[in-house]
């Protein structure tokens, strides 16, 4: 009986090792280009975050970020936004959700948004379409970090995993490349 459970440790062991890599493995992140997200997203937009509230709906946890619009740079949406977000904390219950970006009071970012049915709005590529505006220490300049910006993503042209995501770029040049890749779309201007 004591070798029999011996060799099931032992057959065990490599089992849950090979069923924890099989789960690490099934969340992948592809990376979406900046052009790609530019295009895809049908309003982005420079916002600074007032406030977020949790509630359910259809049986999720969701989090309202209510953001003021302070520059559109694609796309028409009025002053005020609300961004819907899976998970949050509600009750005693929280959801989290791996990818989600969450945003604090007086907070800025450059979101691209697409419209939910609901009349809200929701982020493309969720972090990915997230980038978080800063000043650099230096010469008090505007800058853009995307919230993947230290996350390996899976690239399926290379087929390798990178860091390639936006860090500490000038607000500047990073609306010229937006603006590049919207005019790069027959019929849609910024």
């Amino acid at each position: 009986m004591k070798m029999c459970n011996r060799r099931l440790a032992w057959l065990s062991a490599p089992t849950v090792v090979l069923l924890a890599s099989c789960a690490a493995q099934a969340t992948t992140l592809a990376r979406m280009s900046l052009a790609k997200m530019s295009q895809t997203a049908k309003v982005i937009v420079r916002a600074r975050c007032l406030a977020n509230a949790t509630a359910r709906d259809a049986g999720e946890i969701w989090t309202f970020t209510s953001f003021e619009v302070r520059e559109t740079w694609s796309g028409s949406v009025p002053s005020h936004i609300t961004v819907r977000l899976l998970g949050g904390k509600f009750g005693n219950l929280t959801s989290t959700v791996s990818g989600i970006p969450r945003f604090r009071p007086d907070e800025e970012a450059v979101l691209f948004l697409e419209p939910t049915s609901q009349g809200d709005f929701s982020i493309v590529s969720w972090e990915q379409g997230t980038f978080r505006i800063s000043r650099d220490a230096v010469g008090h300049e505007e800058c853009v970090t995307q919230d993947t910006a230290s996350i390996e993503a899976f690239d399926p042209a290379t087929r390798a995993f990178a860091a390639t995501g936006i860090r500490s770029m000038p607000l500047d040049l990073f609306r010229e490349r937006v603006n590049a890749a919207l005019s790069a779309v027959v019929g849609r201007h910024p």
